[in-house]
């Protein structure tokens, strides 16, 4: 749509230049000047030249099914490119379904790199949903920090009431135009949400040079009428800056070597800032520290920092101040393994979701371990183990070697022997979740089933969806015999843990990559599922599962190293949103 916006700026030089050629030639005939009663097409490219000057586009256009049952990610707007110093504007009429009883079916905005949707380079920074669930998944992405959003309704759960206020006349602007900002608003006059990101984006582009973004809409059980476009030099509105508050420091080292400068001692440290009600992560070097009493003696420190700068970046009217204690010793000459970790067998299994990992890795656990370090002046000191840095272990069977690093070339190393998990299946029969899937998100389970240190646990039942959403399926939950939960991990390659984070290991899964994402979700109303859960030994389990589908296609998913377990007490169960399982 922009190379058109383009090639009316290309018209409107035109005809400005041949509109000043008429200009002279009147001139110079009796000096006549144009005005208002001038010839029609002239008038008429006077206003195209207004009209491309103004970027604006009618943009006039329907998307999404309007019946409301277009399910995620099957039915997007156009591509809107947006350059670095532009701000992208966009009006629309959006259709909420008057019988929709989840706060999720509405639109998200999807920023993404300069890069056709699936092509070959595409990245995405995240999405940006119009309701507002801070417990639930209204945003998400690499490059999108909750932290940011704001919104005048905000809903619990997702069937809260309160969907229809979403709907009507929408304006969103995508904000570029403000230094060291980058600020997304979507508002209908009743709701209006803000994401005010105190730092430009990163380029994901391959090309440096090019520094452009886009971005499109995605609706999910709602459809959307187009009304305008337009890319401007304007900034959009932001609310009033903001002074900081209190201030947590993040990273503070435990152990500073006799020598080292404050400012080399603390670079990595950052400090979380509140500003009312926001937060932002800033950097070493926008701190300034302090040591008392000193630096130049071994001994127990205090580390003052300050922080001057409101939300925006200007001047503050008051620095807030945090402290943490560091301690200043001698440098380590060699370190020691003097207590072997308590757990030195680890496990692992294979199934079809794992056999083509030519890569796979565990991680060490230095449970129970003592690593003693010898001073440059021959004192030796126990170091905590959070110090130290530890090489990971081939997923292979054998005795394989753990390099433990305290700094630049002062290692140990401990062994560990790795064995292949042996697998056997649980007994369970019944039916999870009403028949006519209409049990909500994690309101029904299985028994738990034990998984001791080095089983391995498989469970086979047949999944049924309403199909709503990807997520409308079966979900294994590892938690302990108590019910408190580690981490709900979906069918769809996507989890978070008890705190409601997402989870940090590694996840992967084949839904996508012989067919669409629509499809997947229709081939498993009736899918022949089966999950296996690994403990793995080292404080971590894996989860793999495969599906065979409605249409006899097979479809894996991992998640390897769900880390934090107590070892000695992981469970897991199967839950339901929106399906139910029946197991025979």
């Amino acid at each position: 749509m922009f190379k058109t916006m383009k090639n009316y700026n290309k018209i409107a030089l035109a005809c400005c230049s041949a509109a000043f050629g008429l200009f002279t030639l009147a001139g110079c005939e009796g000096g006549e000047i144009f005005e208002v009663d001038a010839p029609d097409w002239i008038s008429d490219k006077v206003q195209e030249i207004e009209d491309a000057n103004s970027q604006t586009d009618e943009d006039v256009y329907t998307f999404g099914k309007t019946d409301f049952s277009s399910g995620w990610w099957t039915d997007f707007s156009k591509y809107y490119v947006i350059p670095d110093g532009r701000i992208f504007t966009a009006e629309f009429e959006l259709h909420i379904n008057p019988n929709a009883t989840n706060t999720y079916k509405n639109f998200a905005l999807i920023l993404t790199n300069d890069v056709d949707r699936g092509g070959e380079g595409y990245k995405e920074y995240g999405a940006i949903r119009f309701d507002h669930q801070p417990t639930g998944n209204s945003e998400w992405g690499d490059y999108i920090d909750r932290s940011y959003v704001q919104s005048n309704l905000t809903f619990e759960t997702d069937t809260d009431e309160g969907i229809e206020k979403l709907g009507g006349k929408v304006t969103l602007t995508v904000d570029r135009t403000i230094n060291d900002f980058f600020v997304v608003t979507m508002t209908n006059g009743v709701v209006t949400k803000t994401y005010e990101q105190p730092y430009e984006l990163e380029n994901l582009n391959a090309e440096e040079s090019n520094t452009n973004i886009r971005c499109f809409l995605v609706v999910e059980g709602s459809y959307i009428d187009f009304l305008s476009s337009k890319i401007g030099t304007t900034g959009g509105s932001i609310s009033e800056d903001k002074n900081p508050e209190s201030m947590e420091l993040r990273d503070v080292p435990q152990y500073v070597n006799v020598g080292t400068s404050l400012e080399e001692a603390m670079a990595g440290v950052t400090a979380v800032v509140t500003f009312e009600d926001v937060t932002k992560t800033v950097a070493a070097s926008e701190l300034s520290f302090y040591a008392i009493p000193d630096m130049n003696t071994p001994g127990q420190k205090t580390l003052v920092a300050a922080y001057n700068k409101t939300f925006r970046g200007e001047n503050c009217d008051k620095p807030v101040m945090a402290n943490a204690k560091f301690e200043v010793v001698e440098s380590i000459e060699s370190i020691e393994v003097t207590t072997p970790p308590s757990h030195t067998t680890y496990y692992y299994y294979t199934t079809k979701a794992t056999e083509a990992l030519t890569d796979r890795t565990m991680a060490f656990d230095p449970t129970g371990m003592v690593v003693t370090a010898t001073e440059s002046t021959g004192k030796q000191r126990v170091l905590d183990n959070s110090r130290l840095t530890f090489s990971a272990i081939p997923a292979t069977a054998g005795t394989h070697k753990v390099t433990i690093t305290a700094g630049e070339g002062i290692i140990a190393e401990v062994s560990i022997t790795v064995q292949e998990s042996q697998v056997s299946p649980v007994s369970y029969t019944g039916t999870v979740g009403a028949t006519d899937n209409s049990t909500g998100f994690l309101q029904a389970y299985t028994d738990n089933f034990k998984v001791a240190v080095g089983e391995t646990k498989s469970v086979s039942f047949t999944n049924y969806s309403n199909l709503s959403g990807n997520w409308n399926n079966f979900i294994v939950a590892l938690r302990k015999n108590d019910n408190s939960l580690y981490y709900w991990l979906r069918a769809d390659n996507y989890g978070r843990n008890a705190a409601d984070v997402e989870i940090p290991f590694p996840h992967s899964g084949t839904q996508w990559v012989n067919q669409t994402w629509e499809e997947w979700l229709q081939s498993m109303n009736g899918a022949e599922v089966t999950v296996y859960v690994t403990n793995c030994g080292n404080g971590t389990a894996d989860v793999q599962i495969e599906m065979i589908g409605n249409d006899n296609q097979l479809d894996t998913q991992y998640y390897l190293g769900a880390n934090a377990i107590d070892l000695d007490d992981l469970y897991f169960a199967l839950s339901v949103d929106g399906c139910h399982l029946v197991f025979e």
